[in-house]
């Protein structure tokens, strides 16, 4: 919507890029991170994400779900021990709901 001033050419953000409508695809996007964030009492501004119709899902590879899930056990396990503890047993975790795996592996994007 170009409002945004940060993280703007996040290279994650290809994927909703290349959705026929992005605007709306984010907006699903950070209503779920929104919702996880409130079920686990965190401070989260929603008053800034847009209402918007969101139709289908992000196609997103399970090399990249798995990818994801090894770089955020490597923060844990520095910045938040007991975290990491508790979620290292997790083998392939829950995507958000907006996206749906098909297989392949890490995504050319990624750094």
């Amino acid at each position: 919507m170009g409002e945004t001033r940060g993280y703007t050419r996040h290279p994650q953000l290809i994927r909703f890029r290349a959705h026929a409508d992005p605007v709306a695809m984010i907006s699903a996007y950070l209503h779920g991170v929104l919702g996880e964030a409130e079920r686990r009492g965190y401070r989260f501004d929603g008053s800034r994400i847009a209402a918007l119709p969101c139709r289908g899902l992000v196609e997103e590879s399970r090399g990249q779900l798995l990818y994801e899930w090894s770089h955020l056990l490597s923060k844990l396990r520095a910045r938040a021990p007991l975290l990491h503890e508790s979620h290292s047993r997790v083998m392939t975790p829950d995507p958000h709901p907006l996206f749906r795996i098909v297989p392949g592996g890490k995504r050319d994007w990624e750094r």
